[in-house]
C-alpha cells in the first residue's frame, strides 16, 4: 500500500468517527474532510508534548525523521499539534523546550468541522477566517464554501507564509492576508461568515462591521482568568449582534492583541482576611470559570482548587483563598479592587439559576456595550472589556 493509500483511509476513518462521535453531519463538510490533505497542512514539524512536574516538555518532531506511517497515523489522529512555541516554529526548534506558551497550531479536525458546521459555511457563503494557523480550517472552506468566496487572516507573518504554502501544495489559492485579524479584511468585506480560531476579550466593533445584516460570527470569548466560552451571533444592521454560547468545551489561544500584559515575580502580600461565602473550587468549574472572569476582568488566574489566586494586571489588587478547617475557606484581598467580593457576587448569582452550562448563557452587542447574560437578555449581566 502506498502513501498516498494509507492517508485516503486514514482520512475516511476520521469522518467516520467524527460522524460517529456526532461531531459532522454535513455532506459537504464530510467531503472535504475526507479530501483535504492534512499531512500538508503540519508542515515539516510539530512539538510533541511530555508531561513533566510543574510543566511541559516540548519535543520537536521533524517529518524526515519520523517514519511516513507514523507520521501519517500522528496526522489523522483527532488531536490538536502544536505547531509554534513563543514565536518558534518547531522546524526552527534546536532541541526540546521546557515550558513555553503555544502561538500556532494545528487544532483537531474534529473541532474545526464542528465549528464550521455550527457557522453555516456552504456553498456560495462569503467567509472569512481569523487565525489561519497551518491553513488546514481554510483549505476545509475552500472546499465548501469555494476559494473565490474565502478569506483568512493570520496574524505571524511566519505561520502565514507556512501557510500559504500548503495551501498552494494542496491546490488552494484563497486570498491569505498576514495581519491583525481583529481588524479583519474591509477590502474583502463584507462576509456571510466570520469564525474565529482565536480567543477574544471582547468583539471588535470594526470587525463587526463587516458582517452582513444576518451573518453569523462564531468566536471564543476569553480572558486572563483562563475561562473560554464558544458563542455564535448574528449579526445586526447597526454594526451589534447578538446570540448565545454553544454546548461543549472549547478554547483557543487568545488574540495576541488581547493577551494579558506580561509581568515579572511578584510577592503575595498580607490584605483583609475573611471567610469566604463560596467554595474557591468552583474557580475549576468551566462555566464558573468563566463567570468569576465578568466578575473580575482583568484579573490574572494563578491558582488551583482550595488555593486560588488572582491578580489584577491593572491595579496589582490581589486575592488569595485557602483551606481553613473542614468546612471552610479564608479569602486575604488587597489593593483597590476587591477582587473576591466581585467573584463571590457573580458566583452566588449563577448558583441561585443552577450553576447551568455555559450555553444557558448569551451575548448582545450594542454600540454602547457588550454584555454577557444569564438566562435571557433581561436576565443577570455582566460586561465585556471594551
Amino acid at each position: 500500500m502506498t502513501a498516498t493509500d494509507t492517508a485516503q483511509n486514514l482520512r475516511r476513518r476520521l469522518v467516520e468517527q467524527l460522524v460517529a462521535d456526532d461531531l459532522l453531519h454535513d455532506p459537504e463538510l464530510r467531503r472535504a474532510a475526507g479530501t483535504v490533505p492534512r499531512e500538508d497542512f503540519l508542515g515539516p514539524a510539530i512539538y510533541r508534548p511530555s508531561a513533566s512536574p510543574g510543566h511541559t516538555v516540548w519535543t520537536p518532531a521533524r517529518r524526515e525523521d519520523v517514519p511516513d506511517e507514523e507520521w501519517l497515523r500522528l496526522t489523522y489522529e483527532n488531536t490538536t499539534w502544536v505547531t509554534q512555541l513563543d514565536g518558534v516554529l518547531a522546524e526552527e526548534a534546536t532541541g526540546p523546550v521546557t515550558g513555553g506558551t503555544p502561538t500556532s497550531s494545528s487544532t483537531l479536525p474534529g473541532l474545526v468541522l464542528w465549528m464550521l458546521e455550527q457557522a453555516g459555511v456552504a456553498r456560495g457563503k462569503r467567509v472569512l477566517i481569523i487565525g489561519a494557523g497551518t491553513g488546514l480550517s481554510t483549505a476545509y472552506v475552500c472546499e465548501v464554501a469555494g476559494q473565490e468566496n474565502t478569506t483568512a487572516i493570520e496574524t505571524d507573518p511566519a505561520a502565514a507564509e507556512r501557510a500559504r504554502k500548503a495551501l498552494a501544495e494542496a491546490g488552494y489559492t484563497p486570498a491569505l492576508i498576514t495581519a491583525d485579524g481583529l481588524r479583519g479584511h474591509p477590502d474583502g468585506a463584507p462576509y456571510d461568515i466570520v469564525v474565529a480560531f482565536c480567543s477574544m476579550r471582547h468583539i471588535p466593533y470594526g470587525l463587526l462591521r463587516q458582517i452582513t445584516a444576518g451573518g453569523t460570527l462564531l468566536v471564543t470569548l476569553a480572558g486572563w482568568g483562563f475561562g473560554h466560552g464558544l458563542a455564535r451571533l448574528t449579526a445586526d444592521e447597526t454594526g451589534g449582534a447578538t446570540g448565545r454560547f454553544l454546548p461543549g468545551y472549547a478554547s483557543f489561544m487568545m488574540a495576541r492583541q488581547h493577551d494579558r500584559p506580561p509581568h515579572g515575580p511578584f510577592e503575595l502580600l498580607p490584605g483583609e482576611e475573611r471567610p469566604s461565602r463560596i467554595d474557591p473550587t468552583l474557580l475549576d468549574d468551566w462555566t464558573g470559570r468563566f463567570v468569576a472572569q465578568l466578575a473580575a476582568p482583568s484579573a490574572e488566574r494563578l491558582g488551583l482548587g482550595a488555593e486560588q489566586i488572582l491578580l489584577d494586571v491593572a491595579t496589582g489588587s490581589q486575592v488569595r483563598t485557602q483551606v481553613e478547617g473542614p468546612d471552610g475557606w479564608t479569602v486575604s484581598q488587597r489593593g483597590p479592587l476587591k477582587l473576591w467580593d466581585a467573584v463571590e457576587d457573580a458566583l452566588t448569582i449563577w448558583q441561585d439559576h443552577g450553576s447551568p452550562h455555559l450555553s444557558e448563557f448569551g451575548v448582545t452587542i450594542t454600540p454602547r456595550a457588550q454584555q454577557v447574560w444569564l438566562g435571557t437578555a433581561d436576565g443577570p449581566s455582566w460586561n465585556l472589556p471594551v
